[in-house]
């Protein structure tokens, strides 16, 4: 359940978005997206733990904690960071603030990748999801600081459109998840 909530918490907000520009309104519900997702990368993982071995469980820690990182830097760019004047935010993103932020980027795009990597190589979920995992999320890590435009609004779908058919297909049994790890 929480990974279709974390799916749609991008999903909605960005279909908005692309009309009406960033809100308040959409920058909140952007900023739990990822709290939401973390039981979902769990319980993928658990489900072709069997097919990825040491691979995809490095591959999983390591998506973990970019999650973690990039999780904390959305929620303070969406609730933080959005209510401040950009000379505010230019002002304080000074010292080691800017490479944090980037380091977390950076995490969380090799972890994507490398969990992408994992769920195409088991062929235990759909293929289109498992390809857009391991493509466009690490691509959403480092675009999501570009301006607000019609762009960034469908990248923002694309991933939680994913994340939204992951989640769905976790819940079909004798679907291509179950078969896939039955026949492993």
């Amino acid at each position: 359940m929480s990974g279709l909530l974390s799916g749609l918490l991008i999903t909605l907000p960005s279909l908005v978005e692309a009309f009406t520009g960033e809100t308040a309104a959409t920058s909140f519900f952007l900023a739990l997206s990822p709290a939401f997702s973390l039981p979902l990368l769990v319980a993928l993982h658990r489900r072709q733990a069997a097919v990825t071995g040491r691979f995809g469980e490095a591959a999983h820690v390591v998506n973990l904690i970019g999650l973690g990182l990039f999780g904390g830097a959305a929620f303070a760019a969406n609730l933080v960071l959005f209510h401040f004047d950009e000379d505010v935010i230019d002002e304080n993103l000074t010292g080691p603030t800017i490479p944090a932020l980037i380091g977390s980027a950076a995490v969380f795009a090799v972890g994507c990748a490398l969990f992408g990597t994992a769920m195409v190589r088991a062929r235990v979920f759909p293929r289109v999801p498992s390809w857009s995992y391991a493509t466009a999320l690490p691509l959403f890590a480092f675009l999501i600081a570009l301006p607000d435009s019609l762009f960034t609004s469908a990248l923002h779908i694309v991933v939680g459109a994913t994340l939204t058919w992951l989640a769905v297909d976790l819940w079909r049994p004798g679907g291509a998840a179950d078969r896939a790890a039955r026949s492993a």
